[in-house]
This record gives C-alpha cells, structure tokens and sequence, in this order.
C-alpha cells in the first residue's frame, strides 16, 4: 500500500500556519499573549485546522520548533565541522552550544514559549533530549572526564530561554556579549579536561 500524500490545500495551510506563527512569536510582548485564534487569523484558516493539524497550542509550538531547528540538529548530526561528528571535542562542544544559544537569541519567544508549554519537564522533551546526547556524547572523548551527562546538562543550562530572555529582554545584554560570556565559560569547563596535567 503506497502512503497518502497530504493534499495541496492541507499542505498550504500547514506552511501558513507555521509561517503565521512565526511571525506572530517573533513580534510578540509575551509568548503566553499568542493564542490559537491570533494564528488561525493571520494565517487565514479556521481554528478547527490548527487542531487537526496540531492538536494543540503545545503541539503547533513543537511543529514549529523542530521546523526551524532542523537544521542545526541536521549539522549537529550530520554535517561538517565545527558542529558535526568529525570535530575534535574541544572545538565541538563550543560550536554547539554557540549554535543553540543563537538559536534561542533568534527565536526567544518561540524557545519561551516551547519550555513553557505544558506541564512536562522541559528536560523530558525530545528536542533536548537530542542535545543532551550530542553534548554528552562529545564529552565523553575528553579523556578522565568521568561526569559527562552532569556536564551536559550543566552546559545546556547557559542556554536557556528564560535565561537568555532575562539577560536579553531585562538586563540589556547583546547578542555579541552572550555569545562571548558563554565561550569563557565553556572554556573554563573544558580547560579542565582537555588532556593536560591538571594540578
């Protein structure tokens, strides 16, 4: 049996959504303020298509999510350095955290909204569940480092979208200075296992 293709007309809504959505996170004051009824009116389609297509706010917010990450984690998993498998640790833990802090800085109030969805853990979801793994797996060829899933997590944190928004949205901090503080610091963690004779 060959598999059904969606129809052109579901297609168009779906790509309409997910772009209505985008834009309407991007320019938001707060991700709790974008409701199911704002997207299906900017995107010109009745509310009953979000829910066969999304089933809920929560699953459009991850449909569009995995959308614009795709291609991060496609480099993370696939590609050249300095995300992909082949790059030494040391330059790879850094491209890889640098690649999700700028996509939580590109995407604030869509990453706000994602790990404010529900009332699951944000640490169960899929999407971090992949980057813990990538991290963890990446550190575990530091030689003597014997704690790489705690260091994964405690790396990831430097990137969450609460964070990132506070010391954004509040603090004032640019994009240039993020990214920088947050090399020091992956720099510091690493300086401890990158092969040498520690004291």
């Amino acid at each position: 049996m060959t598999e059904r293709k969606p129809r052109a007309d579901a297609t168009r809504n779906r790509e309409a959504v997910l772009a209505a959505a985008d834009t309407l996170f991007a320019r938001c004051e707060s991700p709790e303020s974008v409701t199911m009824a704002d997207i299906a009116a900017a995107a010109g389609v009745g509310k009953a298509t979000l829910f066969r297509g999304f089933g809920d706010r929560t699953g459009l917010i991850h449909a569009l999510y995995e959308l614009r990450l795709a291609p991060i984690r496609r480099a993370a998993e696939e590609g050249a350095p300095p995300l992909g498998p082949a790059t030494p640790p040391l330059q790879r833990v850094p491209a890889l955290l640098d690649a999700v802090l700028c996509f939580k800085l590109d995407h604030r109030h869509l990453a706000l909204a994602l790990e404010g969805a529900g009332g699951d853990s944000p640490y169960a979801a899929e999407h971090y569940e992949r980057w813990h793994t990538t991290l963890r797996t990446a550190l575990e060829q530091l030689p003597g480092l014997a704690d790489s899933g705690f260091t994964a997590h405690a790396l990831l944190a430097a990137t969450r979208a609460d964070l990132v928004e506070h010391l954004v949205g509040r603090q004032g901090a640019t994009r240039e200075q993020l990214r920088a503080d947050l090399a020091a610091y992956t720099a510091r963690v690493l300086g401890a296992w990158d092969g040498r004779e520690r004291p």
